[in-house]
């Protein structure tokens, strides 16, 4: 079957098979302290242009996020996050697992407004009460979203700006950060974000890697103990080797952006031929993410020959539902679908 259903149906990029094949009879240290882990932190050090940058992997977004969310956070904090944000929507409670709020704001093409994250802040602190209520501690956001939208240069510094005027971090999850940074409609670039940001991520699951995600703190201000806290919550993988080899090889010869670039350039040629095909689209994505509405019947019918994902109901006979493509998606897949489709 012909599947545009995520950006994580394949495996992995044929460069990091050949080189975890190439490192598998080698005997390394474990927990992330080998050769290829350290090489790995450099690289990414360099590309975020930030040489105090600490640098941590873990296997996977949802675990990513729980961890840094849960070790960053004081007991009576929350997470200011947008409504449709990943956190507050697709992570099964794994926020509120480790005892912290997460404290929705509404979104805006899945974006906070910066404006609206100060007038909570300014409400929260001048309420009299707030003692009796869960502090706000740190603002999420993802990039994309999780409509495949992108915060702006000036929107990050805003947000930004506003969290360093109440003292609490900026996060920003980066599970598709590949295909942000190397979008057509973007003025962001990692630098930028390592400037504007506490914390944030490189994603790998999502952008060629088998697994695996770079926690950047860019500010020397990886909490305290941040290892044995990952131990604790049972992320700390013994075969760290597994992470280093893939990001050291995602970091070389700009490979992480040429595969993202990739993506970008298979989305627009499924956003023209969507069009061609008079199909309307439920939002203006510049990623790699894109969101049809289909009609019911129509949606079951493709639904036997191609899959994708459910979205959200749009009436009560439309669907909206998400194409998503890949490092991995070839022109042959474009030219499939278009033969499916039928308007």
């Amino acid at each position: 079957m012909l599947s545009f259903e995520s950006d994580y149906i394949q495996g992995a990029h044929e460069k990091i098979l050949q080189r975890l094949v190439e490192t598998n009879m080698e005997a390394l240290p474990g927990y992330g302290s080998d050769k290829y882990c350290e090489s790995a932190k450099e690289k990414i050090r360099q590309a975020c242009d930030c040489e105090e940058a600490e640098i941590f992997f873990l296997t996977g977004g949802t675990q990513t996020n729980e961890i840094i969310i849960g070790t960053m956070l004081a007991p009576y904090e929350g997470v200011i996050a947008a409504k449709t944000g990943h956190v507050s929507v697709h992570e099964a409670g794994a926020i509120e697992h480790t005892g912290h709020k997460v404290l929705e704001l509404p979104q805006h093409d899945g974006k906070l407004d910066a404006k609206e994250v100060q007038q909570y802040l300014k409400t929260f602190w001048e309420d009299g009460n707030h003692e009796h209520m869960v502090f706000p501690g740190m603002v999420y956001i993802s990039h994309p979203t999780e409509y495949g939208t992108l915060y702006t240069k000036a929107e990050l510094e805003e947000l930004a700006d506003i969290c360093r005027s109440y003292q609490i971090p900026l996060f920003l999850d980066g599970a598709r950060l590949g295909y942000g940074l190397m979008s057509n409609d973007t003025d962001v670039t990692l630098p930028m974000i390592a400037g504007c940001c506490d914390v944030f991520y490189i994603g790998g699951t999502k952008v060629g890697a088998l697994c695996g995600e770079a926690v950047v703190f860019p500010k020397r201000n990886m909490p305290k103990h941040f290892l044995t806290m990952v131990k604790q919550n049972g992320a700390l993988l013994a075969k760290g080797r597994l992470l280093g080899v893939q990001f050291d090889t995602l970091f070389t010869d700009d490979l992480y952006y040429r595969i993202s670039k990739h993506a970008i350039e298979m989305a627009e040629d499924l956003k023209r031929l969507f069009r061609e095909k008079g199909y309307r689209f439920y939002l203006d994505s510049p990623t790699n993410q894109q969101f049809i509405i289909l009609e019911d019947s129509q949606m079951q019918k493709l639904q036997q020959e191609v899959a994708f994902s459910f979205w959200e109901k749009y009436d009560e006979s439309h669907t909206v539902v998400r194409f998503a493509t890949s490092w991995a998606t070839t022109e042959e897949d474009i030219e499939r679908l278009g033969k499916l489709l039928i308007f």
